[in-house]
């Protein structure tokens, strides 16, 4: 452990931790990370991440917390880039990277008996739906998406697609760039009603 590291402020210090565990969760599992490993991720000693988590479970809800925070900038910052870009075939993906589902495919498999983290996966998994459905509705009020398209649909659609991305990231050859990009191509023809 560094001298620096001992000298943060809480707050830092304490998304140093959650970014150092999003780094050991994304190598791995719920189930098979340790806070001894997060801890040396962070550059700090286990007494030291507890002082800011009370356990492993704490640390992954901030984990989730923080994808989600993430993955809201993103996605804000693509309908923007949508509602304003030439050509919407240059605007990155919202699942470039697929974090946040990738810890709810963690809590629901490695930590499938704790009821706190189906209970948690469940209403994340809903906040999300919620504000993406919005988003499209307000895109639909923009007239940048058909009225006849359901919001609500599409939003569980955005859900899977993460999910779909989290998978192919785990598994690898499930689907390549260019099959990745074909799916992106059609869902923002069919959403923005372009023939």
């Amino acid at each position: 452990m560094s001298a620096t590291a001992a000298r943060l402020p809480a707050v830092e210090r304490r998304r140093a931790i959650v970014d150092a565990a999003l780094r050991v969760f994304s190598c791995g599992s719920y189930a098979g990370a340790t806070t001894s490993q997060i801890a040396r991720e962070a550059g700090i000693s286990e007494p030291i991440l507890y002082r800011h988590f009370a356990s492993k479970r704490d640390i992954w809800f901030a984990c989730l917390d923080a994808a989600w925070e993430d993955a809201r900038v993103g996605l804000e910052q693509v309908v923007d880039q949508l509602a304003s870009a030439p050509d919407p075939a240059k605007v990155r993906s919202p699942w470039k990277k697929a974090v946040m589902p990738n810890l709810w495919i963690q809590g629901v498999i490695g930590a499938g008996e704790d009821p706190e983290i189906r209970r948690r996966v469940r209403s994340h998994m809903r906040e999300v739906h919620d504000f993406v459905a919005e988003l499209m509705r307000a895109q639909q009020e923009a007239g940048r998406m058909p009225q006849d398209r359901d919001a609500n649909a599409e939003a569980w659609i955005f859900v899977a697609g993460g999910l779909l991305r989290s998978f192919a990231d785990r598994l690898g050859g499930v689907l390549t760039d260019a099959d990745l990009l074909a799916i992106m191509r059609e869902r923002r023809r069919w959403l923005s009603g372009s023939t």
